[in-house]
């Protein structure tokens, strides 16, 4: 985490050499509401917010937590470098765990790809990163579930233990339990990992781990292949 917020200082510009932001410093919002560290930091991970000094001459300066348009959100993310590619897949290969059924009892085939965009999420309950991305998750459920994009969640855990969990924690893919044999069939040993499949059933993005500018890729990933359906349905009509 450490690491990963050095990062987003030095793509952002969150502080200068004159400011140091520790999790002491303090972090206010144009309210004066104070933020505990853990929630500002969970903020800049989802891209949404940015920091800014308070008084960039005073070493000591409070920091600002500005919330970001759509527009600077997204302008934003695409200037970070894309997540890293995970072990487990390639893109181009086809895509093919068979037929499933969600905690819910709906049938899913996921031979059967034709002319849908399926985002896969390999996850478990007690995987903080995991559990850090489902709101952003659930975002592109509530914009593309209705047009031709399927979101399954393949969980490592039981049907009690996710149905326990989702009473507090909703998350709104299609939830898989006891997932760790379909897991197992592509060597999935970190998580989250994220597979975006096309409309032919093949590979084409997938990334393991948190990164700040997953969902975006995601996002990224089907508007891309839905733009391309669109061209070619238009082509041939031509």
């Amino acid at each position: 985490m450490k690491s990963l917020l050095i990062l987003l200082f030095v793509i952002f510009g969150f502080a200068s050499s004159a400011q140091k932001l520790t999790e002491n410093s303090i972090v206010k919002d144009s309210s004066g509401t104070v933020y505990p560290a853990a929630i500002w930091k969970a903020l800049l991970m989802k891209g949404g917010h940015v920091i800014r000094a308070e008084n960039k001459e005073d070493p000591n300066t409070a920091f600002y937590l500005v919330r970001l348009t759509q527009e600077e959100k997204e302008a934003r993310l695409a200037k970070v470098q894309a997540p890293k590619e995970s072990k487990f897949f390639k893109n181009s290969e086809k895509f093919n765990l068979g037929k499933m059924s969600d905690i819910k009892g709906n049938k899913i085939d996921l031979k059967d790809n034709k002319g849908k965009i399926t985002v896969v999420n390999f996850w478990f309950i007690n995987c903080p990163p995991c559990r850090m991305e489902i709101p952003d998750l659930n975002e592109l459920v509530t914009k593309y579930a209705s047009d031709s994009v399927r979101f399954v969640a393949i969980a490592l855990d039981n049907k009690y233990s996710l149905e326990d969990f989702l009473r507090t924690m909703p998350f709104n893919y299609h939830i898989v339990d006891d997932g760790r044999s379909l897991a197992q069939q592509y060597g999935v040993q970190s998580y989250p990992t994220h597979v975006v499949i096309d409309q032919e059933g093949k590979v084409y993005f997938h990334t393991t781990g948190l990164s700040i500018n997953t969902v975006y890729w995601l996002e990224k990933c089907i508007r891309e292949l839905k733009n391309k359906a669109a061209h070619t349905s238009t082509a041939s009509t031509q």
